[in-house]
């Protein structure tokens, strides 16, 4: 792998969907680099500090979430000298996202009373009242063609269908929640996934006309739903809970098909890899050693650890650490936090929060455990490559982990005082985005062979 040197940022950092440019939030000015070349093409001056940047599915637009103001302001690539700002006076905004047309941008203003949807074409607008969330609440088809929002009146549910051509209300149904939490449509617009506050487990399935097709409960008592998301193909759902399993239904029958524990100790018989992260202390040959005048200078290039990094493959039976959660505290440290699909749906990795430093990678073709990945420190992110069965994972260390199918491995960021707090693919799948706390950098990655053997030494 290749990487980039550093550069400054001071907020969000993202690929544009096509891939080619990276967007960067350094104060007040958003900076837009080439990804190749790393070369600045354009540099927009805002009118505060940038708390959210969010790229158009066209990559000609980009916009600005200035929360404090607050205002949004959104610019153009291919036409610099234009600008839009939108200020919603004392109503405020609390969150914009752009619709799949590109050429709209949806705000919710503070406190929920209205979500406005803006257009950059003849500059109207239309207010839709009452929306359950700022940041959640609101998703598009696949197509592009409808949005379903979720709104709350009278201490009830609403799921509203608009048009994204025309943003009229298509339809309006009730839903059967107690606190909506959120909502997604399915990848084949057929329907759409509803589930409950932590305090009720219950995901819905509903049709675009308002028929609930089905109900699942796992459970009554205890905290319910933690994390949803459905397969890239669309024919599974993956439901992670607050008692730490990870259930998976079909989209025939909407009937369970697998639920999958995370328990603290692995006993056999199990076919999994169990990659535990250890550090080696590094083999120093003194017999060629000689002494020159370089030598009082030092090598920059030496690592400052004196150790390396690597995998070591553990047997079964073996104990994961694990952390009891406080029974007084609210919002518990425990159940399936992180929950996320390979490209081609045949793995699911998961993290159960109350085991930060451990990922669990599933095979849900043949319903079992692919791999365990024991890690020295908390996992912060972990990211399928958008184009190959390659999972990258962060720790806040400097390194890098990866698996596939063939093996795990940790790479080096050689970069000093580098520690990677969260990590993105660009759309191709060719190029990391890493952060540090004031600084990112990218990182090259090479294409995954079509029988790789890695070592984790590599």
């Amino acid at each position: 792998m290749e990487f980039t040197e550093s550069y400054k940022q001071t907020g969000p950092c993202c690929f544009s969907p096509n891939a080619r440019f990276i967007a960067v939030a350094v104060d007040y000015r958003l900076v837009i680099r080439e990804t190749l070349s790393f070369k600045v093409v354009q540099l927009f001056s805002c009118l505060d500090k940038i708390s959210y940047i969010e790229w158009a599915l066209d990559s000609e637009y980009i916009l600005c979430g200035l929360y404090k103001k607050p205002m949004i302001q959104a610019w153009s690539l291919t036409q610099p000298e234009w600008t839009c700002k939108i200020d919603e006076g004392p109503a405020g905004i609390a969150y914009a996202r752009w619709s799949p047309d590109s050429r709209h941008i949806l705000t919710t203003s503070d406190f929920q009373l209205r979500l406005t949807v803006w257009s950059l074409l003849n500059t109207a607008c239309v207010h839709l009242q009452w929306p359950k969330h700022a940041s959640k609440g609101v998703s598009f088809t696949r197509d592009g063609k409808f949005a379903a929002i979720c709104t709350r009146r009278d201490c009830k549910d609403y799921i509203n269908l608009l048009s994204c051509h025309t943003w009229e209300i298509m339809g309006n149904f009730a839903v059967d929640t107690l606190d909506l939490a959120d909502i997604e449509w399915s990848p084949d617009d057929s329907s759409i996934v509803i589930w409950d506050s932590s305090l009720e487990y219950k995901v819905l399935i509903y049709s675009p006309d308002g028929r609930c097709l089905f109900k699942y409960q796992a459970y009554e008592s205890g905290l319910g739903v933690k994390s949803v998301s459905w397969s890239p193909c669309g024919q599974f759902l993956a439901v992670g809970s607050y008692d730490q399993m990870l259930r998976v239904l079909n989209h025939l029958t909407w009937k369970t098909f697998a639920e999958l524990m995370h328990p603290y100790t692995v006993r056999g018989p199990c076919y999994a890899a169990v990659f535990k992260e250890v550090d080696e202390p590094l083999q120093l040959d003194m017999s060629e050693l000689c002494l020159s005048d370089d030598f009082s200078q030092g090598n920059d290039d030496s690592p400052e650890e004196p150790f390396r990094v690597r995998y070591e493959v553990m047997e079964v039976p073996i104990n994961l650490p694990f952390q009891k959660p406080p029974a007084e505290k609210p919002n518990p440290k425990q159940g399936i936090g992180i929950l996320s699909w390979s490209n081609d749906s045949q793995y699911i990795c998961t993290r159960n929060d109350s085991m930060p430093t451990i990922l669990w990678i599933w095979d849900i073709r043949h319903l079992e455990l692919a791999a365990i990945l024991v890690q020295k420190d908390p996992i912060r992110a972990a990211a399928w490559d958008p184009t190959c069965t390659r999972l990258v994972v962060c720790t806040g260390s400097s390194h890098l982990y990866m698996w596939t199918p063939s093996g795990a491995y940790c790479v080096h960021v050689p970069l000093p005082q580098f520690t990677i707090t969260d990590l993105k693919w660009n759309s191709d799948g060719s190029c990391l985005l890493l952060k540090d706390k004031e600084s990112f950098c990218c990182a090259a990655v090479p294409l995954l062979p079509e029988s790789s053997e890695y070592s984790s030494d590599d």
